[in-house]
């Protein structure tokens, strides 16, 4: 008898990734997996409405799942981002910080997969949001094959020169597999404590 997951806390993720797959073959095999793993879990997909790379890759498989899968994308991107047809529900927004309030309003938690700078700067700005009390939910890293490590690295160096308090550091997870990832997303407890209001969240979404 096939044994399934615990139900799980969250509805829908955002995950980040990159628009290329990437040289090395595993960063394919994560976001499958990852895929897999929401769909198991029976929790849906937001993401940057990209059809290629590793956004393709995600999206199909939970879609073909059955979870439903939103992507959000900037009408000025459509052209570079979608090839072909696109799966699930594609909201257009007017402009990249439409794109990232939106898919940080929709989402339960937050995922990144190895990706470029707009991978990162999407990952340091939910981890940012959530030092500041605007959200308290999980940041997950997928460090697959040490992908992350140099940043990881940076952190854990900043948190020495007194530049990121440990409870802030607390606030990113990372493992190295989907399975793991998600089993610690769904124990995850803030540690930090915020200075926002729930106000600014709100505020926020209107940028």
């Amino acid at each position: 008898m096939e044994i399934q997951p615990p139900k799980s806390r969250f509805t829908r993720i955002c995950v980040f990734c990159g628009t290329s797959p990437g040289k090395n073959p595993s960063y394919q095999l994560a976001a499958i997996q990852l895929g897999k793993q929401l769909v198991e879990r029976k929790i849906d997909l937001v993401y940057g409405g990209g059809s290629i790379g590793l956004m393709g890759l995600i999206s199909q498989v939970v879609f073909d799942g059955g979870r439903h899968v939103l992507g959000v994308i900037p009408t000025t991107l459509m052209p570079r981002e979608i090839t072909g047809e696109t799966v699930g529900e594609v909201r257009a927004v007017s402009g990249m910080h439409q794109r990232k309030a939106e898919m940080a309003r929709q989402a339960d938690a937050f995922i990144a997969l190895p990706g470029g700078y707009g991978t990162l700067e999407e990952l340091l700005e939910v981890i940012t949001w959530a030092q500041l009390g605007i959200h308290d939910k999980p940041v997950g890293l997928l460090n697959v094959d040490g992908y992350y490590n140099s940043l990881l690295s940076f952190m854990d160096n900043a948190v020495h020169e007194g530049f990121i308090t440990p409870p802030a550091r607390h606030i990113i997870v990372s493992a190295q597999t989907a399975h793991d990832l998600m089993s610690k997303l769904e124990e995850y407890v803030p540690k930090h404590s915020g200075v926002a209001s729930k106000q600014s969240w709100e505020m926020d979404q209107q940028l």
